[in-house]
């Protein structure tokens, strides 16, 4: 394992010629302005290289010791001196072309971070419009996966109801520690890797409610805890009413009264069943 041990072409089963010996990824930054519109970071490629003067993303092959994410934000900084600590990491879309993938790293921006041709492989930097993406000349294997990306770049909050989990859980003797049952499901959570019906990888941001005996539930890596002062149900209802306009919320529970009330916020709720068969894969 050496950096750039990934440099070199490579052709997939459908017969195409790519940059990337262990395939490759990229970094598709996004920030939303203060009315809700996404700005999505784009780069114009230089004449000489592949598929030159083309619109995309900043990213490149992927070494053989990386990972999709690893390796965008590491080009995203070599090629338009972005830094990632003012990103946080929404999933990943995979573009699998047989024998060869390009991983598209899809990022939440704080900011219109700075960002220009940092190498020669750029001729320009900018953050466009999302309206206005489709209009300029796109790489073609951008073009090709923008319209199932898109979609995909509402920043998106998981809020578990952790006593009806718990509860629906029905291990043995949880109601006789629920503080330990509730912690043990948080740290189970925080290691999952949740399905998504589109993206490879989802990394959602997740608020988790505690309540009752299970207040005093310990800070989880990844998970925000809420310690609910009064009603458990009440506490997520202000967690979905906190969010912003353009973010999609999914409210795990399998509370009738609850799911209504978060229902009319606009949250989309789903019940224990697909949390925890996840956990149990």
């Amino acid at each position: 394992m050496a950096a750039k041990d990934g440099d070199g072409w490579t052709q997939c089963a459908r017969g195409h010629r790519h940059w990337g010996l262990h395939g490759a990824s990229g970094l598709l930054a996004v920030h939303h302005d203060e009315r809700g519109v996404p700005y999505v970071l784009m780069q114009k490629r230089s004449w000489w290289s592949h598929h030159g003067g083309t619109w995309g993303l900043p990213g490149g092959a992927r070494d053989s010791h990386e990972d999709a994410v690893a390796t965008a934000l590491r080009e995203a900084h070599e090629e338009a001196a972005v830094v990632g600590d003012g990103l946080r990491v929404q999933g990943v879309y995979l573009d699998d072309h047989g024998g060869w993938a390009f991983e598209t790293v899809i990022a939440e921006s704080a900011e219109l971070l700075a960002a220009a041709p940092a190498n020669s492989e750029s001729t320009e930097l900018r953050w466009v419009p999302l309206p206005e993406v489709p209009g300029r000349k796109l790489h073609p294997g951008f073009a090709e996966s923008w319209d199932k990306i898109q979609p995909e770049l509402t920043p998106e909050t998981l809020v578990l109801d952790v006593a009806n989990i718990v509860g629906a859980r029905a291990e043995h003797g949880w109601w006789k520690d629920r503080l330990g049952a509730a912690t043990r499901l948080l740290t189970e959570v925080a290691t999952l890797r949740l399905r998504h019906q589109v993206l490879a990888q989802w990394y959602p941001r997740i608020v988790a409610v505690v309540e009752g005996a299970a207040k005093k539930a310990p800070d989880v890596p990844g998970i925000e805890v809420v310690a609910a002062t009064d009603s458990g149900d009440d506490a997520i209802v202000d967690v979905v009413r906190r969010a912003r306009p353009w973010e999609r919320v999914v409210v795990v529970t399998a509370d009738r009264g609850l799911k209504e009330r978060v229902s009319e916020l606009g949250a989309r709720t789903v019940g224990p069943k697909w949390l925890l068969s996840q956990l149990d894969d």
